[in-house]
């Protein structure tokens, strides 16, 4: 399993209620399931990919989360999950509001575009940054925006929502394989990730 995914595994309490977005091929949410007993559901847009998840005997379903979450009651989850998947959010303030309708927390996670090899490569080269964890060009990526640590914090105070626990991460080997990183996160992780809950009036 990818390191960013294993951080996020050690934030979920046993037995927990877990939805993931945009779930891939269900790597964490099988993880979340054999390991620590949780009660999981998914939704992702590729139909290849709930393919595999529903082999793996996962409870996934194919759809749009902008539209799917809906139909969601309000904290029907201990947790919502949306790994790596923010940058390619239409309406980011949105789909938070709605993770934290659903559930009693949310984890968001992202690559960093303010890593120190995405600020060189742009002043150096005067293209836009492909790197390992970007690794599309500007006219086939997937990602319609980027951000960064410090765009997220911002937008934490913006949308009124809580951040509980933050980790700043950073990677190698297909981010197989991490480090957390404590000092110049911004500059030097190569991902973050975000433990969140209502804002002050919203629980």
């Amino acid at each position: 399993m990818r390191y960013d995914l294993s951080i996020i595994e050690s934030w979920i309490e046993p037995g927990s209620r877990v939805l993931g977005l945009g779930c891939g091929e269900g790597d964490l949410l099988h993880a979340l399931k054999t390991r620590k007993q949780v009660e999981e559901r998914g939704i992702e847009i590729s139909e290849k990919k709930v393919g595999v998840c529903i082999e793996k005997g996962l409870s996934v379903i194919q759809g749009d989360i902008a539209v799917e979450l809906d139909d969601y009651p309000d904290k029907g989850f201990d947790y919502v999950i949306l790994s790596q998947t923010m940058q390619q959010v239409y309406d980011p303030p949105a789909l938070i509001r709605s993770m934290l309708r659903i559930g009693r927390m949310a984890v968001v996670s992202f690559p960093n575009f303010g890593h120190w090899r995405i600020r060189r490569q742009l002043l150096l080269s005067g293209y836009v940054p492909v790197t390992e964890q970007l690794p599309y060009h500007w006219y086939n990526t997937p990602n319609i925006r980027v951000l960064t640590l410090k765009d997220f914090e911002h937008f934490s105070r913006d949308v009124g929502f809580t951040i509980l626990s933050r980790v700043a991460i950073n990677t190698r080997k297909a981010d197989m394989h991490g480090s957390i990183v404590r000092v110049l996160p911004n500059l030097r992780a190569t991902y973050g990730l975000f433990l969140i809950g209502p804002g002050r009036g919203d629980a």
